[in-house]
């Protein structure tokens, strides 16, 4: 059961309509390593984990919908007073053509979101280390989306973001040393 508190995460603040920037951050909303696909990847995966360490996976796949939600605000405040033509000059014409300005889960370069962006592999170490690298991939396009960018609000929410992501790294590291220490304890009958 999850108690939803109707404010953001972390302040999402934008200095000005800038569909160029909307268009990269569209891919931590819809693409392979972006948030819905983490979310719903450690939500899946929780099923086939140790109890030891179920409760990482839920607690961090929900905080990725929090994440994903202060996106959609990022882009959404990017895009709210954009013209047709800026969207198209920002690469987002198709977008426009055929969403207007909602939002669509699709990567930066248009292809739509697909369920084959989760893995779940069963062994909780192989799904585990495959958290490890997709919590260091989004952190890598965090970065890069920021060196793009010369708006210093909408910097300090993707650097939020960007921390975030070491965080729940640096916690996958940690579920992958207690499960490694189970693994190896010498069973005495």
């Amino acid at each position: 059961m999850w108690y939803y508190e109707k404010k953001l995460e972390y302040p999402v603040k934008v200095s000005e309509c800038n569909p160029r920037l909307a268009k990269f951050l569209i891919e931590q909303y819809g693409g392979a390593d972006g948030e819905l696909a983490a979310a719903l990847r450690y939500l899946n995966q929780r099923y086939s984990i140790p109890d030891k360490v179920i409760g990482l996976l839920t607690d961090i796949g929900t905080e990725e919908f929090a994440h994903l939600e202060m996106i959609a605000t990022m882009i959404y405040k990017l895009t709210k007073d954009a013209t047709p033509e800026q969207m198209e000059e920002a690469g987002l014409g198709a977008h426009y053509a055929n969403h207007d300005k909602a939002l669509f889960y699709h990567n930066a370069a248009g292809a739509p979101w697909t369920a084959t962006y989760i893995q779940a592999k069963g062994d909780p170490i192989a799904d585990l280390y495959e958290d490890i690298a997709a919590e260091e991939k989004a952190r890598a396009t965090y970065q890069w989306i920021i060196n793009l960018s010369d708006d210093p609000d909408l910097n300090d929410g993707l650097k939020y973001l960007r921390e975030r992501e070491v965080v729940h790294s640096l916690r996958f590291r940690e579920a992958v040393e207690i499960l490694k220490e189970e693994r190896d304890k010498k069973i005495i009958f």
